[in-house]
């Protein structure tokens, strides 16, 4: 059977392919050729020249910091000096990022934010994907016993089985239920053998610095942090995408350009994850906060695999080419 690739497609992943996915992934395959395009032709020029504006110092760069500074440009500047090695164990918390907040406060694509996105924090321990992979762990001779299993089994009974035409996935049957759970306990067992490989999904997990400077969870690789949290792997590669505006400023003063990323990479290995609650978020009873960790099950010295050895502080390919 041929398979056509989803977008977010994972080759682990196509034992769980259905035909009946083709025309949806179809469809998803070419909104996001669609998308890729337009910013590869349109979005990155603009971004590209936004920087460069900025870069240069001139007339309205404090305007074009104020909106933000396109979050691409600046990765591609600075490469693996904006990658932290963080223990998963320390990284605590996530930030609740508003929905349809249509970039008023904050958007992916610019690298400064605004807003309160910073005190409304998620504890991870109490997360839907450690309790999926704790319980998987804790539950792997009988994967039926999990909460995930039944979730995915009344949806199937119900005749609406989940399914991802991102990934191409369709859970039909039973027997793919359980497949789908053991393809997430063979990716925890691989981590417990063979450590974190930084290479495995499509970018490092994802991280943003709060108005204090402290490091909290966004977006992306959100399982894997989970799997490192349960095991006990001593130290993840995160990179940082976004930080709150009130700590640029803090930073960096009134320096635009080469000058004020210089400040950005020295300030951030000064950085910590954020190991307190936010102002913002009520508690409910019974989460997990207050559950130890589970007893580490790699070796302290077994390293993060394919992670950056290092980049000099205030230095980068591009930042000194400029």
């Amino acid at each position: 059977m041929a398979i056509i690739r989803a977008p977010a497609g994972e080759e682990a992943f196509y034992e769980l392919y259905s035909p009946a996915l083709k025309w949806t992934v179809r469809r998803a395959r070419l909104q996001h050729a669609i998308r890729e395009s337009f910013q590869r032709y349109v979005g990155v020029p603009i971004e590209e020249l936004w920087f460069q504006l900025w870069w240069t110092g001139g007339a309205g760069a404090q305007t074009l910091e104020r909106l933000g500074l396109p979050r691409r440009s600046i990765e591609s500047c600075l490469g693996d000096a904006l990658t932290l090695m963080v223990d998963p164990r320390r990284l605590l918390y996530s930030a609740r990022l508003p929905r349809g907040a249509g970039g008023s406060a904050f958007s992916s694509s610019t690298f400064i934010w605004d807003g309160d996105w910073d005190l409304r924090r998620g504890d991870l321990r109490a997360g839907s994907r450690y309790r999926f992979i704790s319980e998987l762990d804790e539950r792997r001779d009988d994967l039926r016993a999990t909460e995930r299993f039944r979730t995915l089994k009344a949806r199937l009974d119900e005749g609406r089985p989940w399914s991802s035409h991102q990934q191409g996935i369709l859970l039909d049957s039973e027997q793919k239920i359980l497949a789908y759970l053991r393809l997430y306990l063979g990716f925890l067992d691989g981590m417990a053998q063979m450590g974190f490989n930084a290479q495995l999904g499509k970018d490092r997990p994802g991280v943003a610095i709060s108005r204090t400077g402290k490091i909290l969870k966004i977006n992306r690789g959100l399982h894997r942090l989970a799997m490192a949290q349960r095991l006990g792997i001593p130290q993840i590669p995160v990179q940082v995408r976004a930080v709150h505006r009130q700590w640029w400023n803090d930073v960096t003063g009134d320096a635009v350009g080469h000058a004020a990323l210089a400040k950005l990479l020295a300030a951030l290995p000064d950085c910590e994850p954020e190991l307190e609650a936010g102002p913002l978020v009520h508690v409910l009873p019974g989460t997990l906060t207050n559950q130890p960790w589970p007893e580490p099950r790699v070796s302290q010295h077994l390293l993060t695999r394919d992670c950056p050895t290092g980049v000099p502080v205030g230095r980068s390919p591009r930042v000194d080419a400029h």
